[in-house]
């Protein structure tokens, strides 16, 4: 399997994981729950729910482009990571597992929902749920961010990818999202089940990637700080 279509997969598994965490997760319910509340006609508020998705895929995949080709064009930077990378990487993932597994916290809450950008993606309906999701992806948390900055970004630059890696990672933001504005066009009783189940599947999987990402982390370490031979 080459590098990177493992970068690839690997980056699609960390936008699921960004997008099924709570904060994520809470916002994105919350946000299409207020677009569907406009419109009448369920195919119409699917419709609100990929446009919205389509907004935070826009903004992930966008962002991670700009500052992957800024990293990688700048000359003295491009130089540090090719010479670098694999050394700063071990520490970076380690770091990353004991967030995951909730061993370093951030204090305050992330990702809160305005009223009045509410307000007015609700008013615009379809269009408006774009915006909502766009403006939104902005709101990150600090699980989220992590895997974002110190995930995704050394990730696409170790792979030389500035727009493919990146555009895997805002595909996998957008499943689940794109799985709820489904549930929410026939209910919002199926929503809670699935928000409960998803909330517990996500914990597990978020404890299984960071316990991943610190022996993948002490590996990197080992091999490229330490020069140790395994």
């Amino acid at each position: 399997m080459s590098e990177h279509l493992i970068g690839a997969v690997s980056a699609f598994w960390l936008g699921i994981l960004t997008s099924i965490s709570p904060c994520p997760m809470a916002t994105n319910i919350a946000a299409i729950s207020y677009v569907s509340r406009q419109i009448s006609q369920r195919r119409v508020v699917f419709l609100a729910g990929l446009v919205y998705t389509f907004g935070r895929m826009i903004l992930y995949a966008g962002l991670a482009v700009l500052l992957t080709t800024f990293l990688l064009s700048a000359p003295i930077l491009s130089f540090f990571l090719q010479k670098y990378m694999n050394m700063v990487l071990g520490p970076t993932l380690i770091i990353v597992g004991l967030i995951l597994l909730e061993w370093i916290r951030f204090g305050g809450p992330g990702g809160e929902i305005g009223d009045t950008a509410q307000r007015q993606a609700g008013s615009a309906g379809i269009w408006g749920a774009f915006s909502l999701g766009f403006v939104f992806a902005l709101s990150f948390c600090p699980l989220s961010a992590a895997l974002f900055f110190g995930s995704l970004l050394p990730l696409s630059v170790k792979c030389g990818s500035s727009v493919v890696i990146p555009a895997f990672y805002g595909l996998g933001t957008g499943l689940p999202v794109v799985l709820f504005a489904f549930l929410l066009s026939f209910g919002f009783q199926a929503v809670g089940n699935a928000f409960d189940k998803l909330s517990v599947l996500e914990r597990w999987l978020r404890r299984l990637t960071g316990v991943v990402f610190i022996l993948v982390g002490g590996y990197f370490s080992l091999i490229y700080i330490f020069h140790l031979s395994l």
